[in-house]
């Protein structure tokens, strides 16, 4: 039996993506190999979102060419489709296939095998005009299964390089989304998490159909569906009709992940970012009249070229003032390719750093002030694994629907079960819960032998 071994650098949509190339070799009788031993293919997945991530994934193909020599070499993802040329260039890498065209990695690998020659299956990723159908009916993480709603982004932001990783936007066909949730949910999973590169454009190259009615067909049609979870959306795609459905839904959780990136309207102009602070400003205020008790998670750059102190402060206050409830923050970094890169005014990487710290304590503060207000309640949360930083003790740790990390007593078989915690001590990274019961139709038999 032939083996194939992954290895996925990058965002969630390339684990995603992993998952379902591997259904297409497991369909070819492949077995699967831990990525760290002998394997007779290897697939790696890469990233070229910054500098570092080429770099990476650079290191990661030749311990690949390190670990067997023999083995039939395929490199896809972000980083194959921008830079095919310096992939090829590596000594022992044998077949290259980018963001597109996947289906055809098993054929490249017959072909390789018979003719010995490495084969460059990049197309020009700007000419795809439809969605690749990718199916993953299950995962190897047995509590959240992602969902890939649609590819390609068209804002082309100046810092950002994925445009020409991915190409331009392009929506999968409703049907086979609601298709695949279904298999999903029928394969035991409760919570879906909708995700892409620019998730919330779902549709916009769609007539008469847009990702406010996807969420509505998605909660009205699949049966059994406890949670539908939004992976990210821009600020610019919260329609008054998606507010609108959100408000209706009880399965869209109360969290929402709006990249910001800069909270002020001087860097956003920089950035090619398509609103203004006054619009974010507005529709956070109507969300959370929708959702109470609504989390936002959010991205913020620090640093861009040019960023002045008053600049980075009018991001800082806003994030204070609108109580987000935790950041994902990242020093800005040259992407090679991008106008960002070029402009002047690059802010000194100490400054920068410094920058960064004040932020992720802010962002520090404001999670432990969101968490607080939970103290107390009981929520549901789907436990996902054993709590890390205590094996054998029992402990479990989970995501309640507004995302906040709980560890609470709790017992095997309740993972990928939907519980309900009591809250007991609020805090940040995570909480600490009390189990009160399970949620689970005809599993109500699940309880904790203390």
């Amino acid at each position: 039996m032939a083996s194939v071994a992954f290895h996925t650098l990058g965002c969630k949509v390339n684990h995603y993506e992993t998952e379902a190339i591997w259904q297409l070799f497991k369909e070819a009788g492949y077995e699967r190999k831990e990525y760290e031993s002998s394997s007779d293919v290897y697939v790696i997945n890469t990233c070229t979102v910054t500098n570092t991530g080429d770099k990476k994934s650079r290191q990661v193909i030749r311990r690949a060419i390190r670990q067997n020599p023999d083995a039939v070499i395929c490199v896809t993802g972000c980083y194959a489709q921008t830079s095919p040329a310096e992939i090829m260039a590596i000594p022992g890498v044998d077949i290259v296939v980018g963001t597109q065209d996947r289906v055809k990695m098993l054929d490249y690998i017959d072909q390789f095998r018979e003719e010995r020659q490495p084969i460059n299956g990049v197309s020009n990723i700007m000419k795809a005009r439809t969605y690749e159908e990718l199916d993953v009916p299950a995962f190897t993480d047995r509590t959240r299964a992602s969902l890939k709603i649609q590819e390609g982004c068209n804002n082309f932001c100046t810092f950002c390089i994925i445009p020409w990783a991915r190409g331009l936007m392009r929506s999968r066909d409703p049907q086979e989304v609601i298709r695949q949730a279904q298999q999903l949910v029928d394969a035991g999973y409760k919570e879906i998490v909708l995700t892409g590169i620019h998730t919330g454009g779902y549709g916009e190259d769609m007539k008469d159909y847009n990702f406010a009615a996807l969420l509505r067909d998605l909660d009205e049609q699949v049966k059994g569906l406890k949670r539908i979870r939004i992976s990210s959306i821009e600020a610019s795609q919260i329609t008054d009709e998606v507010i609108e459905v959100l408000d209706k839904s009880d399965k869209i959780v109360r969290h929402l992940h709006i990249p910001i990136q800069s909270a002020s309207n001087t860097v956003l102009k920089r950035m090619r970012r398509k609103y203004t602070m006054e619009f974010f400003a507005e529709r956070l205020v109507r969300l959370k009249k929708a959702l109470p008790g609504l989390a936002v998670t959010s991205d913020v750059i620090v640093g861009f070229p040019g960023e002045t102190e008053e600049e980075f402060m009018e991001t800082y206050n806003f994030i204070k003032e609108h109580q987000f409830s935790e950041l994902h923050v990242f020093p800005y970094s040259k992407r090679t390719g991008t106008p960002a890169a070029r402009m002047e005014d690059q802010v000194d990487e100490e400054v920068k750093n410094e920058r960064v710290h004040r932020l992720i304590e802010l962002s520090d503060q404001l999670a432990k002030e969101y968490a607080s207000t939970f103290e107390g309640e009981v929520l549901e949360v789907i436990p996902e694994e054993e709590f890390k930083d205590a094996p054998g003790s029992g402990l479990y740790a989970g995501y309640t629907d507004n995302y906040l990390k709980v560890v609470f007593k709790a017992s095997e078989e309740m993972v990928g079960q939907i519980v309900r915690v009591k809250i007991e001590k609020a805090g940040y990274p995570f909480s600490e819960g009390q189990f009160v019961r399970v949620m689970d139709e005809g599993s109500e038999s699940i309880r904790l032998s203390s």
